[in-house]
């Protein structure tokens, strides 16, 4: 019986003369010639040969990731809204930035988020 002359890297058989990638054993075939330079490697070689495949998670598209990818938002963190003329209830600034948003029930009314141009205070009113 002839013994084992390839190189082995992880699950693959390499031709040791020339390096080729041997490929496996067909039904009934004794020996795998190297498809390069003839090396014969007896087909016992690819006994007991454990076989494991890894792929990163972008290799298989996901619609679902897709979906989220495309649906992330990324806000500026300069936008401090609207500059509108409101008197500061902290420091008496005629000026703050407003930002308007719908927290309560559609049938009411929405609220206003005012910031002080000066002195950042934070406020709102509901309307």
């Amino acid at each position: 019986m002839a013994t084992s002359r390839a190189d082995k890297v992880g699950s693959l058989l390499f031709c040791p003369d020339c390096g080729t990638l041997l490929a496996l054993p067909k039904d009934g075939e004794t020996v795998v010639v190297c498809e390069q330079c003839a090396y014969e490697e007896p087909a016992t070689s690819y006994e007991n040969v454990s076989i494991t495949t890894r792929s990163a998670p972008e290799a298989f598209p996901s619609a679902l990731r897709q979906k989220r990818k495309t649906q992330t938002k990324h806000h500026e963190t300069g936008d401090q809204g609207t500059l509108v003329s409101e008197k500061c209830p902290a420091c008496g600034h005629l000026q703050a930035y407003s930002k308007e948003m719908q927290l309560r029930s559609a049938d009411e009314g929405s609220t206003v988020f005012y910031t002080c141009a000066s002195c950042k205070h934070g406020w709102r009113v509901n309307n």
